[in-house]
């Protein structure tokens, strides 16, 4: 057996799974919910086993391994863990063996991510003390973006100022086009696909052969789609004007486009589900914030059928790309002279699996795949140098 135990630290929350490889299940799953606030909860497996508050990261995976080990299943047969990181800059094109030096480099790349990297870290320092003996393996959400072309990840900007895009969700984008390749029973190497990845936070990739070639988060997750609370694109004019008209600094700016834009700016909630009622009541604003929603998610369609030449999957994932058949309806409406057709019927149906949900005659397949980035996280751990090869004894 060989058990992969996955850990996704928040800035207030540490997700885990534990995965057999050898049969590609799933073990345990669960959340520690609120890290550092009174009403922190741990959930394993779906039943909340604590709720006393955890004061920080470290109090909190401890908890986590004192259910397993009295709950079960058992830590003795993991041979790695692997640790999801937001950014990797353009050092890592590639998961890497934690070890000091890599510590260090997560650290400077802090600026890049200051709302991620650091709770990366921290969950990293901590499994490191708890699992000392283990190989730990960084997956990076960038790191499958690093195929973009130059002309792709270039901002037309002054080279001295050292930023340019890198992409995220990259975990995600790279188990769904590669479930969509063999999906189609096609190699991975010969499909083109572009991945919606539609949930709180959304983002768009071209993947052409396996390689991601343009998407649309930048040098932050801000950019490119409406998000749950962020903006997506905007004129990058509008931040000297709101600077000068509204006498905001450019910390309030920054927190109002992560936090107070998107969805929520638009019609007051980031929840969709929550959006939707409000426009089956009529709200304009509501409507508005879907039809912006959805307009920006046809025009990323159209730019990346031109950037890949043809196409054979649109493919929806996450959250929202999973479940929410008139997100997908609306996002798709109109593209007909692209070969992009729905089923009504096969969009409609609710499942949990895998499927086609366009037409019969559409030139371009139409997916939904639910997305597992964990899972992908795992392959990727002990595909990594030092772990597969060199598991512990």
């Amino acid at each position: 057996m060989m058990h992969v135990l996955v850990l996704n630290s928040g800035s207030s929350s540490i997700k885990y799974q534990l995965l057999d490889m050898s049969a590609r299940r799933r073990l345990a799953t669960g959340l520690v919910d609120r890290i550092g606030e009174s009403a922190g909860r741990l959930i394993h497996n779906g039943e909340a086993v604590g709720g006393d508050g955890f004061a920080d990261h470290e109090a909190g995976l401890r908890a986590v391994l004192e259910v397993f080990a009295t709950r079960g299943p058992s830590l003795e047969q993991v041979v790695a863990v692997g640790h999801r990181v937001v950014h990797g800059g353009s050092r890592f094109a590639r998961p890497a063996l934690i070890d000091d030096e890599v510590e260090a480099a997560i650290q400077e790349l802090i600026p890049l991510a200051p709302l991620h990297n650091p709770a990366n870290l921290e969950g990293i320092r901590v499994a490191r003390r708890a699992f000392p003996l283990l190989p730990h393996v960084a997956v990076f959400d960038t790191a499958f973006h690093q195929t973009l072309p130059p002309a792709a990840y270039t901002y037309a900007v002054p080279a001295e100022w050292g930023v340019r895009k890198y992409g995220f969700h990259g975990t995600s984008h790279a188990f769904v086009s590669r479930r969509a390749a063999e999906l189609l029973e096609r190699p991975y190497g010969e499909v083109n696909t572009i991945v919606l990845h539609l949930g709180n936070g959304a983002s768009v990739t071209a993947v052409r052969g396996g390689r991601s070639v343009e998407t649309s988060m930048g040098l932050t997750p801000l950019a490119g789609l409406v998000m749950g609370t962020r903006s997506g694109d905007v004129d990058p004019g509008v931040l000297p004007y709101v600077a000068r008209q509204l006498g905001l600094n450019i910390d309030e700016i920054d927190s109002a486009l992560n936090r107070d834009s998107g969805l929520r700016g638009l019609a007051g909630d980031n929840d969709l589900r929550e959006v939707w009622r409000k426009v089956d009541q009529g709200d304009p604003d509501a409507r508005l914030a879907m039809d912006v929603y959805t307009h920006r998610i046809r025009g990323y369609i159209g730019n990346y059928y031109a950037v890949l030449g043809h196409v054979d999957a649109i493919v929806f994932t996450a959250g929202v790309g999973e479940n929410d058949p008139r997100t997908r309806e609306l996002s798709l409406a109109g593209l007909g002279r692209l070969g992009i057709t729905i089923d009504q019927a096969r969009n409609a149906g609710a499942s949990r699996d895998a499927r086609t949900i366009s037409a019969d005659d559409s030139p371009v397949t139409v997916l939904v795949i639910p997305t597992d980035e964990e899972l992908e996280i795992a392959e990727q751990t002990i595909d990594t140098d030092g772990v597969a090869r060199n598991p512990p004894n």
